[in-house]
């Protein structure tokens, strides 16, 4: 039986991260997930609030995050990536249910950001199933 799973993504860098969600709907469905919602946000930031939201949901089993937070010229994003990340790992442990992480950065650049699009996408999909079947 398939297990219900959901997909928040950040909006910046939207034509990127739509490849990853495309690549997670094609992974998800020959790995046994159903993707019940799609939801997308403004940025990395707004990302935590969503996950507890479908979290909460009984019906949604994990999520699969996805996103990019690029270098910048000062420090926000690295210390953006950090907070998001330990707020994605809390949700987590909290709801008993698995995250597949698929956030490129912080810190990437844009030849990184294009060489790992595909990698993150597959990546988050795989960790959210082996997960589930444990």
């Amino acid at each position: 039986m398939a297990k219900s799973v959901a997909i928040v993504a950040g909006s910046y860098h939207k034509n990127k991260v739509e490849k990853m969600v495309e690549i997670v709907k094609s992974l998800s469905a020959e790995n046994d997930l159903l993707i019940e919602e799609t939801c997308w946000v403004p940025g990395s930031m707004e990302l935590p609030l969503q996950i507890k939201r479908l979290l909460l949901r009984e019906s949604i089993e994990g999520v699969i995050v996805l996103g990019i937070i690029e270098k910048g010229e000062t420090d926000h994003g690295l210390v953006m990536g950090q907070a998001v990340t330990k707020s994605i790992i809390d949700l987590q442990l909290l709801s008993m249910k698995p995250i597949g992480f698929g956030i490129i950065g912080p810190g990437a650049e844009e030849e990184q950001i294009t060489q790992r699009v595909e990698a993150h996408a597959k990546q988050a999909v795989l960790a959210v199933t082996e997960m589930l079947s444990n």
